[in-house]
């Protein structure tokens, strides 16, 4: 999986993606969700993956409690929230499989311009580089006695301010000197560049292409023909009644 070539990957990726949004039924966004389990297997990324999908399911969570709020069935906002994680989890298994500098790669000979692709990779090579610098922070100011998860939910965003304030001196710092060595190196001086690397699709990169088309052609043929049942859930939750500010009741 490691090995395959940034455009073969982008293109599985995509058909996770739009089979995503395509469905609206929990027992077909399942079947996207899970199809994505052996592909982490074969990549061994497993930990990372499940570290990926513990942060994002927060989100999914409140992506339920959002729709239930605004009068969403419970199905469809179950469903709603196995979208999200199908999603994620496919560009998360992009990106834990696909390095910086293949991804340049791909961009530049699919002829994005190279000020596109040199932003975008440096934008991908900088997150776990400001993680780090995150973590740094938190880590000083707490020796100091920075005290971040006590009181109020207003206390804990003031708390936060001390760590925002040195972290974006830090990114325009960063960035000043990442300017400074591209003009320094002549950046954009010429248009015609050379990598001494070219990507080239292998047949394995052909079979995952094959395969992606044919997976999305079959899930467009399900969603076109192919009646799904949606489960029965006999929980019903109460809809929120929001005011009417013109009669001052409730409805």
């Amino acid at each position: 999986m490691h090995r395959l070539d940034p455009r073969s990957k982008f293109i599985l990726m995509l058909g996770f993606f739009v089979s995503s949004l395509m469905f609206t039924n929990i027992f077909a966004l399942l079947i996207v969700f899970v199809m994505q389990v052996p592909i982490v297997l074969v990549a061994k990324t497993v930990k990372r993956w499940l570290q990926s999908m513990r942060g994002v399911a927060i989100y999914g969570g409140f992506i339920f409690i959002m729709n239930m709020i605004f009068g969403t069935s419970l199905v469809q906002s179950i469903a709603f929230s196995i979208r999200f994680l199908a999603v994620v989890s496919a560009f998360s298994l992009f990106f834990m499989t696909t390095s910086a500098d293949d991804l340049g790669l791909a961009l530049e000979q699919i002829h994005a311009p190279y000020s596109i692709a040199f932003t975008f990779t440096t934008a991908v090579r900088l997150v776990p580089t400001m993680a780090v610098d995150a973590q740094t922070v938190v880590d000083a100011q707490r020796s100091r006695g920075l005290e971040l998860d006590k009181g109020n939910f207003m206390k804990r965003i003031r708390n936060y301010v001390p760590i925002l304030i040195p972290l974006i001196i830090s990114a325009i710092r960063r960035s000043v000197e990442l300017a400074e060595a591209l003009e320094a190196r002549a950046f954009g001086a010429t248009e015609k560049r050379t990598s001494i690397v070219t990507l080239k699709m292998r047949p394995a990169d052909y079979f995952v292409i094959i395969a992606t088309a044919i997976g999305l052609g079959f899930a467009v043929y399900v969603y076109l023909h192919v009646p799904l049942p949606n489960p029965v859930i006999p929980i019903q939750l109460p809809r929120i009644s929001w005011p009417n500010f013109r009669t001052g009741f409730t409805g």
